[in-house]
């Protein structure tokens, strides 16, 4: 069953963050996760939500994406997300 990764992200520091995103996006890869949404305009609609900047990821299962997250691939540049980025990340089983 595919399972979704959700990021909502506000960007710290916005060059270290372009180097996060270039070496983030072949660890995704290599796990067989591809980008859904990443980082395109988005608009209320109900509550009081207002994330500056939303990140999807599809993976096959939601164990692989936990494979991803905590793969030695992405250690370095999950480190450079913290520190360039405050996130809140959840995952979700999809149909």
């Amino acid at each position: 069953m595919p399972a979704y990764i959700i990021v909502e992200i506000e960007i710290l520091d916005p060059v270290g963050y372009e180097e996060y995103k270039k070496q983030a996006a072949d660890t995704v890869h290599k796990y067989g996760g591809k980008y859904i949404v990443r980082g395109g305009k988005s608009e209320l609609l109900e509550g009081d939500w207002t994330p500056k900047r939303i990140v999807i990821l599809q993976f096959d299962s939601m164990n692989r994406a936990k494979e991803w997250l905590n793969c030695e691939e992405y250690r370095e540049p999950r480190k450079l997300r913290h520190k360039t980025a405050r996130t809140k990340m959840i995952l979700v089983e999809g149909i």
